[in-house]
């Protein structure tokens, strides 16, 4: 298996395109939990261009009824991109603020207790502080909101460092 670079370009116009709106070849889950880390998941996919088929554990969207549980949950998501075992798709760190470029992931916990939302980075202003990442959404619509405007406990930065592929 072999690392490539990661589409940061194509992840973040997809986002652009498909923040207010939905991709009609995906299924909309808003009135089923939300439907941000299906738009995350679709963007990542944007700037890969590969799924991992895997049975429960892989990243992938048949249709509304086949998909992994990485494709719209937020931990499940976490869990893929961070995984240790060799697999394709897309792969990221959990790191710093200080390291987010167009792309990456930021995942938010508004309780302090679960991980609830997958908005994609779409911009890095200097210096990386909260004002200055720019992200787009969905279940609560965006493109371009700061970082600094949620309200939220916690944050966590997933920086997407390539995908794997055969």
């Amino acid at each position: 298996m072999r690392l490539t670079p990661y589409d940061r370009d194509a992840a973040v116009r997809y986002a652009h395109r498909w923040a207010y709106g939905r991709n009609p070849r995906y299924y909309d889950y808003e009135e089923l939990g939300g439907d941000c880390t299906n738009f995350a998941s679709q963007c990542l996919f944007a700037g890969s261009r590969v799924m991992d088929y895997t049975p429960t554990y892989g990243w992938y969207y048949i249709d509304a009824n086949r998909k992994a549980p990485a494709w719209t949950g937020v931990p499940y998501l976490f869990n893929y991109l961070t995984r240790t075992r060799a697999a394709v798709g897309p792969v990221a760190r959990d790191t710093s603020i200080f390291e987010l470029e167009p792309g990456d992931i930021v995942q938010l916990s508004f309780d302090g207790a679960r991980w609830a939302h997958s908005p994609v980075v779409v911009a890095v202003g200097a210096p990386r502080t909260p004002d200055n990442v720019l992200l787009a959404a969905h279940s609560y619509d965006a493109d371009d909101r700061p970082l600094s405007s949620y309200e939220y406990v916690n944050a966590r930065f997933l920086h997407v460092y390539g995908v794997y592929r055969w």
